[in-house]
């Protein structure tokens, strides 16, 4: 054989090499990353794992920062399966799923973690149409529910629960793709910046700030018709559930309520305390639940998290509707 078609097909062997490499990483991290990715290794040359962004799945993920989590659909051994969902807007189907545990087996063994085993959380990938949901399980490890896409786009869904066997949580995520028209959409960052947002007629005011590598507490204070909200109920365990996506990566940030209901200081509201953990400098994207009068309503807001040499800067989207 020539060495000109030696050399042939051996750059074609690597070429496929290349496409397979990129197609299992689009699987792992958010579709908006993997063409980024893609060129920056085209163009530079080196393997994949040198150029893979912070947080997916393989050595590189060691770059995720303090306690950034949902950015691959692997952790531990447990594996989230492929994701199965009405493909466009308008139609009415399920949305369904199976986690495999390290022996390879669907996981049935959970540990309840803020009153459910499994926190299904699903937002596109500009932060709209944020929703967070609690499928049933089977006896053979498949949650479903019942579900339509309200609007197209990419979509990223993070699933979130405490294994049984491991004791620790674990989340884990991937990307679906949902058909449609997404002219005129805008993302959160395009947004006028506000501390309050408005759902449900509520209005909720938050007060705090994000600093990269540290611990913060965000203090959101609801009121209705101007006065303060006191009959706020127990909602997940606590008066609140608040979850917080870096923006761009969706990376999972660990957030956890400050007091319960129930444990002799903690009121009915109007105030709801977190305290969080911001693993670098950006912009993140804030869902606040919350329920009175047995109705759950969701408020977002949008938070700059700056350095310790900084003075991180703050605001806030529009309210999201309650669901």
């Amino acid at each position: 054989m020539r060495v000109p078609t030696k050399l042939g097909l051996y750059g074609a062997g690597l070429a496929a090499l290349f496409a397979g490499s990129l197609a299992v990483a689009q699987a792992v991290m958010p579709a908006e990353v993997a063409p980024g990715w893609a060129a920056a290794a085209a163009q530079e040359g080196g393997t994949m794992e040198e150029h893979a962004p912070s947080g997916t799945t393989g050595p590189a993920a060691a770059g995720t920062g303090t306690d950034a989590r949902g950015l691959s659909l692997e952790q531990d051994g447990y594996v989230l399966g492929p994701v199965e969902a009405p493909h466009e807007t308008g139609q009415r189907g399920r949305l369904s799923f199976t986690v495999t545990g390290p022996d390879g087996d669907p996981l049935t063994g959970y540990t309840r973690s803020h009153e459910k085993e499994l926190h299904l959380i699903i937002v596109r990938s500009d932060g709209a149409g944020f929703r967070h949901v609690h499928p049933v399980r089977d006896q053979d490890g498949v949650w479903s529910v019942p579900w339509q896409w309200d609007a197209p786009g990419s979509y990223r869904i993070f699933a979130d629960f405490v294994p049984a066997a491991l004791g620790s949580n674990v989340t884990l995520s991937r990307t679906i793709d949902v058909l449609g028209d997404v002219a005129g959409e805008t993302s959160p960052a395009s947004r006028s910046m506000s501390t309050t947002a408005e759902t449900g007629g509520f209005t909720v005011a938050l007060d705090g700030s994000l600093q990269a590598g540290g611990e913060s507490t965000l203090r959101f204070t609801v009121t209705r018709g101007g006065k303060p909200v006191t009959s706020l109920q127990p909602y997940l365990g606590a008066y609140g559930h608040l979850v917080a996506l870096r923006e761009g990566d969706l990376a999972y940030l660990h957030v956890h309520p400050e007091g319960e209901p129930g444990d002799g200081r903690t009121e009915p509201g109007p105030a709801i305390e977190f305290m969080t953990q911001a693993p670098t400098a950006g912009t993140y994207l804030l869902y606040l639940d919350f329920q009175v009068d047995g109705v759950v309503h969701t408020a977002g807001f949008t938070l700059t998290a700056g350095t310790a040499a900084s003075s991180p800067g703050q605001g806030g989207t529009h309210g999201h509707s309650s669901h």
